[in-house]
């Protein structure tokens, strides 16, 4: 597009701009420090950006307009189109400004010596924003520092732009323009105005910003993918107080209110099983006291059940209430209608459930095996991955993406140096490709328990490990469930082979390579890095390319003992598939654990992200113990090392409780008498803490979206209820399954790509450029945007903590998919 300098605002459109703001309402400064008005709520830096991914679009100052996040990230930046890993400020403190309802942010770049703050400020019709620095620019941020408000990319698609009184179209697809100066940098779609108009035509998304200096707006995306619109004011030379000033008039069309959402599972309902939809509600909405459940028939609708809806209360900024049509039985296709609203079809049928965990494991984890070619029919998903894998990572080094090394490599290799028989097996853990040596272990287990618990004997995928091919849809006559457990296994196994232990993870060094989109195959040329040859040279399966993914191989004792729990399970899963594998497992297995199961945490090695070392190092020994004890049917060496665990089970049941209970057919009448103790009162507890939010599981509040911990929390009540029935029902299990499949906040798609009838279709995985999204990938589902606001986006897919599918959560939900199915039965 080419690009536009508008004029200054006409007399004409500042008329029109006063005549629709003189009526408008004044944003008023909430109990938690937002500024609210009826189809607004502005966010004035209650997420802050990251200390390790830095831009993650959920920081600065936001805009939720009616009932959509449509802008993020108001700050000085000090790039027009900031990709995720450029510099962000520091956020120092929010405090109440002098004027009434105003906020005052004090927010530095300590390394450019800038400091400044930002006033937010309520104003008929919308806010001020004020920005005020306590020394003008340093000489070198003059031209790079600006004030930036993002706003996002699929809410004004298609839709127009005025420029001052010049119009322009938000394209779909990024088209320029950009520097010709070989930079490659985005250059606005049009500037010179102080006013921009964001769809002048559509009332949800208009947003009109006056400034005191020019603005400019571009298109972040020419720059990355997941960049959004970005309207910008450059901080002038010498500039102090007001450096930057904007009033921003987001339209709120009068008496808005948002509609109910009626959240249900979406694959369905058995007909003997509890079925209670919950409907989410605007406190300001004119709620219907009565719901009626329709009957999808030949010849159309058919009332068959209505009842009053029940009040469950106020979760964070939304009322609900309670649909209960468990009465219903017969099977068929229906459907709920509710204040003049129909929702999408549903399912009641003895079978509901029963391949709801299939696309998981037939089509997923497929797609995320790494060294491997994977086709379905006439498609490739991508051709052999990383066959170049790895060099030896360096010392002292954190990765951007959160790995870290410590000072001691517990390597052979020296830094830089090819490690070879690391290119074999393993799962990329998510979108990023990257094997996560904890995440892939956890795949293993996950789906041996799948398989020993509730059965998983389904083939729909041919595995060929030597050939290193793939293809999905062809049955070769093995359980797939098994081949996912070798294949992992084999990863598993090379790392202890090649350093005695296993490391944290094989990863990209480049951030641009991090950031590649695509057939994973194309991320690396898969040639051996030889630092003797040319930029361009090729020698056999060498290359002069360094772009051999980096393998971090700090011994860790809570990853050892991880892998020695999975590496035990999966001895008893592939006893007849693999014998020599399995037999190789359990030797390693075992040695792994005499070695780690008596040290301390090391909380110098691991990932930036790792949390609390000595937890999960508790927790790795408690998890390793069990299945040896149930690989050894009892081992005396092992209960007697559980039953000293206890202590360790205690401080953390809540975590553990699944993998405690597992234990017990092989310990003695103390151990399961203290673990009936733990698990009444963990009943207990989860019955306090549920009692918060309408949906029977525990909801995430952090910077994570949950569904990984619903799942676990699934899979945890199921074991203790089958453990011991008289204490806990398998309603637990049935509320995880809902969450997961669409009854949980913000929307009722289900988090699992392609099952239920509505589903998420666009995630954070390799294809998510498309837009498209991987068939049974589980999405982590809905973030908590500080305050109140849940959110999950339904279109944009570029947000990996709402949208990002990964190995581990995606088996968490096999298993506790599995374990609802038997809930059913357990409910009847």
């Amino acid at each position: 597009m080419p690009r536009i300098v508008a004029a200054p605002l006409s007399l004409a459109a500042c008329s029109m701009f006063a005549i629709a703001t003189a009526h408008a309402q004044t944003p008023r400064l909430s109990p938690d420090q937002t500024l609210e008005a009826p189809g607004l709520s502005v966010i004035v830096e209650q997420n802050h950006f990251s200390p390790i991914f830095f831009d993650e679009k959920n920081a600065g100052i936001q805009i939720v307009l009616h009932g959509e996040r449509i802008a993020t990230d108001g700050e000085v930046r000090l790039n027009p189109t900031p990709e995720q890993w450029d510099p962000v400020p520091i956020f120092g403190e929010r405090t109440p400004g002098e004027t009434p309802g105003q906020l005052v942010v004090r927010s530095s770049y300590p390394k450019e010596k800038l400091n400044y703050r930002v006033k937010v400020t309520p104003e008929d019709g919308g806010f001020r924003i004020a920005v005020d620095l306590d020394a003008p620019l340093p000489p070198e941020l003059v031209g790079k520092a600006g004030f930036n408000l993002d706003f996002l990319p699929t809410a004004y698609f298609g839709k127009t732009y005025l420029m001052g009184d010049r119009p322009g179209l938000f394209p779909r697809n990024p088209n320029g323009p950009m520097a010709t100066d070989g930079s490659g940098d985005p250059q606005p779609m049009a500037s010179g105005a102080r006013s921009v108009t964001l769809s002048p035509e559509d009332p949800k998304t208009r947003v009109t910003i006056t400034a005191n200096a020019p603005l400019a707006l571009y298109d972040a995306r020419n720059r990355a993918q997941n960049g959004w619109f970005v309207v910008r004011s450059m901080i002038a030379a010498g500039a102090k107080e007001d450096a930057v000033v904007w009033h921003v008039r987001p339209n709120v069309i009068p008496g808005w209110t948002r509609a109910p959402v009626v959240s249900f599972n979406q694959a369905g309902y058995t007909p003997q099983r509890g079925k209670v939809a919950l409907i989410e509600l605007d406190p300001n909405f004119k709620a219907p006291a009565e719901a009626t459940l329709v009957k999808l028939t030949d010849s159309g609708e058919k009332a068959v059940f209505s009842a009053p809806v029940q009040p469950r209360g106020k979760f964070l900024r939304y009322n609900y209430a309670a649909f209960d049509f468990s009465s219903v039985r017969e099977p068929g296709v229906y459907a709920i209608s509710y204040a003049g609203q129909t929702t999408n079809p549903f399912p009641i049928a003895a079978d509901a459930y029963s391949r709801i965990w299939q696309p998981s494991l037939d089509t997923y984890l497929p797609v995320q095996m790494d060294h491997m070619t994977v086709r379905e029919q006439y498609r490739v998903w991508q051709r052999a991955s990383h066959l170049d894998d790895a060099v030896q990572a360096p010392p002292n080094h954190v990765h951007f993406d959160g790995y870290r090394m410590g000072p001691n490599l517990d390597s052979p290799f020296k830094p830089g140096e090819h490690i070879p028989g690391l290119a074999v097996g393993g799962f990329q853990d998510a979108g990023d490709y990257d094997i996560q040596t904890p995440q892939n272990a956890q795949v293993v287990r996950d789906l041996v328990w799948t398989r020993e618990l509730f059965g998983l004997d389904w083939d729909e995928t041919s595995v060929d490990e030597k050939a290193r091919e793939v293809e999905i849809r062809k049955p070769d006559g093995a359980p797939d469930a098994l081949q996912q457990v070798r294949h992992g296994v084999v990863q598993l196994l090379a790392q202890y082979k090649v350093f005695g232990h296993s490391i944290v993870g094989i990863i990209d060094p480049k951030l641009r390579q991090y950031a590649h989109l695509g057939d994973a195959a194309s991320q690396t040329d898969s040639k051996l890095y030889d630092a003797a040859l040319g930029p361009n040279e090729v020698r056999g399966d060498h290359s002069g390319v360094p772009d051999d993914r980096w393998a971090f191989t700090t011994a860790y004792p809570a990853n050892d003992l991880m892998v020695a729990g999975s590496l035990a399970a999966a001895s008893r899963a592939l006893k007849d598939f693999d014998p020599a594998m399995s037999a190789e497992a359990l030797s390693a297995a075992k040695a792994l654990w005499t070695k780690r199961e008596g040290e301390a945490a090391n909380g110098s090695d691991g990932r930036d992200d790792s949390g609390n070392m000595s937890r999960f190092l508790d927790l790795a020994k408690v998890a390793a113990t069990v299945e040896l004890i149930l690989t050894t049917k009892g081992d005396a060496v092992y209960t007697a090392r559980l039953r000293a665990l206890t202590p360790a089970i205690e401080a953390n049941f809540d975590r553990v409780s699944g993998v405690a209970v597992r234990a017990l057919p092989y310990m003695d009448a103390n151990y399961k008498a203290r673990i009936r103790t733990l698990v009444s009162a963990a009943k207990s507890r989860a019955d306090t803490g549920l009692a918060g939010n309408p949906f029977g599981v525990p909801v995430g509040m952090g910077s994570w979206a949950g569904s990984g911990e619903v799942a676990g929390f699934g899979i945890n009540m199921y074991l203790m209820h089958k453990a011991f029935p008289d204490l806990i029902g398998p309603e637990y299990t049935l509320h995880a399954l809902d969450y997961m499949l669409g009854r949980h906040p913000a929307n009722n798609l289900s988090l699992v790509s392609t099952v239920g009838t509505r589903s998420k279709l666009n995630g954070y995985g390799h294809n998510r450029a498309d837009y498209g999204f991987i068939p049974g990938g589980m999405a982590p589902g809905v973030l908590v945007i500080k305050p109140d606001f849940p959110e999950m986006m339904t279109e944009w897919p570029f947000l990996w903590f709402e949208s990002e599918y990964t190995v581990s959560s995606t088996t968490a939900y096999i298993l506790a998919a599995k374990a609802a199915i038997a809930a059913t039965e357990d409910s009847r």
